[in-house]
């Protein structure tokens, strides 16, 4: 191959990478938009107390919240915003990187708890960020493992709490 061949060659495959987006980690734009869609319909479906977009988003045998298995994930979870009233969860700075099959998501969040019932008028937020692992499946990008750092509590945190006629579990962790 004369020296012009190996110049088009390395041209031809640094082409490819910025074309895909696949420099320095960065996976392609598609993944990462992918990535990012499925992190904000989390967010949105926890909000909405949508159980059923949240078992699909993680994988069966994913962490988070300090429990294993999608079906303790949603426990723990129904164990605090069951009996809460509405909530919202900003997400802002998010950074994705991907590595082949695999990503992780970095998003700071405020995340704000309206209290219901006897805990009306009250409220508790928290503030963090959520480091997020992900991995592609044949059904799309779905979550492995969740951790929130929550690095400022404000409010009262009696207003997470299960529906009425769900027993309450050990308090885990906010977000």
């Amino acid at each position: 191959m004369s020296g012009v061949d190996e110049r088009l060659v390395l041209l031809e495959r640094r082409l490819r990478q910025l074309e895909g987006g696949e420099a320095a980690g960065e996976g392609s734009p598609h993944d990462r938009v992918a990535v990012l869609e499925q992190l904000h319909r989390l967010q949105r479906a926890i909000d909405a107390r949508d159980w059923d977009t949240i078992r699909e988003t993680f994988t069966p045998d994913g962490t988070g919240y300090g429990r294993t298995g999608v079906d303790e994930i949603l426990a723990v979870m129904r164990d605090h915003l069951g009996g809460c009233g509405p909530t919202q969860h900003l997400l802002g700075n998010e950074r994705v990187t991907i590595e082949g099959d695999r990503a992780r998501s970095l998003s700071y969040a405020r995340v704000h708890h309206v209290g219901a019932g006897d805990m009306q008028g009250k409220f508790f937020e928290c503030m963090g960020e959520y480091d997020d692992r992900w991995v592609r499946t044949e059904n799309g990008w779905r979550l492995s493992h969740r951790e929130f750092d929550m690095q400022i509590q404000i409010g009262d945190f009696g207003v997470l709490r299960p529906a009425a006629s769900e027993p309450a579990r050990e308090q885990g962790t906010a977000g």
